[in-house]
């Protein structure tokens, strides 16, 4: 039983070293340069102190900033803790080569049975260029800025713009840090960065550049795009009769009003397309039920009819009325008498 319990307290000083998510791993920054280290920690550390040393052993760990300090910032290194994002910044300026090492961000808890909260990072200082964008893009016509940074032992070189493939075209800065002409301008700051500003971009320009300080030198990218070859019609300027013709003004907002009086236009179109219908379906009925009626009409009838006819025409040949004939005619037996 004494061996698990033995266990136990050997393992207390490491628990707390588990519940701190302080940022890990390696970091890179440029000579000259300053960086920027966050270190997370849980929420019941917030009342707690905060350090930043060099090393990757407490015991052996130089300490340069902590939170309960009277001056937290130095020339080279400030802290800063933000209890409600639970998290701590360093912030270390004017990095140096020498500086490169191991680090460590740490939550001082103390006590016998308990192990500070740390986490080691290690920085490694790096002398050379870089980019800030080395994919550029811009309309024809307009302009962009390339900004390249570069290490503290590249402060007084020389820096240059050049187009890849074509080293007789570079661009260089002069004894100020500066060049300019219509189409390219180098702003050298001489802190560690320097600008180059391509105006009155043409379609020509796209390709690849590389800004340069002394041996080193980053590539970049340009892409000009085609200006747009429409232009829109404002309000302050009267449009001209090629624009006139093809303008056409915006359609009316649809209202309440509106919309009922194109209702009540559609309803009378729509009852008078009805009476209309009904008149000639009323007038084509009367049609054919007259000719139905002649089609069924009694074929006795029809020949009576035609007798009568007959007789009149025999009647004008004559004369006179004492040749006319009488005809009785019996439905049932059809003989005449």
């Amino acid at each position: 039983m004494r061996q698990p319990f033995i266990l136990a307290l050997s393992l207390l000083p490491w628990i707390a070293a588990f519940l701190c998510r302080v940022t890990e791993g390696e970091l890179r920054a440029m000579e000259g340069q300053s960086l920027r280290v966050p270190c997370h920690y849980d929420p019941q550390y917030a009342g707690y102190v905060k350090y930043w040393c060099r090393g990757n052993t407490r015991e052996f760990c130089t300490s340069l900033a902590r939170t309960d300090s009277a001056n937290p910032a130095t020339e080279k290194v400030s802290i800063f803790d933000d209890p409600v994002q639970q998290v701590f910044t360093l912030t270390l300026s004017d990095l140096k080569e020498g500086d490169s090492g191991w680090y460590m961000c740490g939550v001082e808890i103390g006590g016998v049975w308990s192990r500070d909260v740390v986490s080691s990072t290690y920085i490694t200082v790096i002398h050379g260029m870089s980019v800030v964008n080395s994919q550029l893009s811009g309309e024809e016509g307009s302009s962009v800025t390339v900004e390249c940074h570069y290490s503290e032992r590249y402060r007084d070189s020389q820096k240059k713009w050049c187009r890849s493939g074509d080293s007789s075209a570079c661009r260089l800065t002069g004894s100020d840090g500066s060049y300019e002409d219509t189409s390219v301008a180098i702003s050298d700051d001489r802190t560690g960065a320097f600008t180059i500003t391509l105006k009155k971009l043409q379609m020509r320009d796209s390709g690849w550049y590389w800004c340069s300080a002394g041996q080193h030198q980053m590539s970049v990218h340009v892409l000009v795009t085609p200006r747009p070859t429409t232009t829109a019609v404002t309000a302050t300027s009267p449009p001209t009769p090629s624009q006139s013709a093809a303008y056409l003004p915006p359609p009316k907002p649809i209202t309440k009003e509106s919309w009922n009086s194109h209702r009540q236009e559609d309803h009378i179109l729509e009852t008078l397309l009805v009476c209309a219908s009904i008149m000639f379906l009323v007038g084509l009925a009367i049609w054919l039920r007259k000719l139905w009626k002649q089609h069924r009409q009694d074929p006795v009838l029809r020949q009576v009819n035609m007798i009568k006819a007959r007789h009149n025409e025999y009647s004008g040949d004559v004369g006179g009325p004492q040749s006319a004939a009488v005809v009785f005619i019996n439905r049932d037996s059809q003989e005449l008498y």
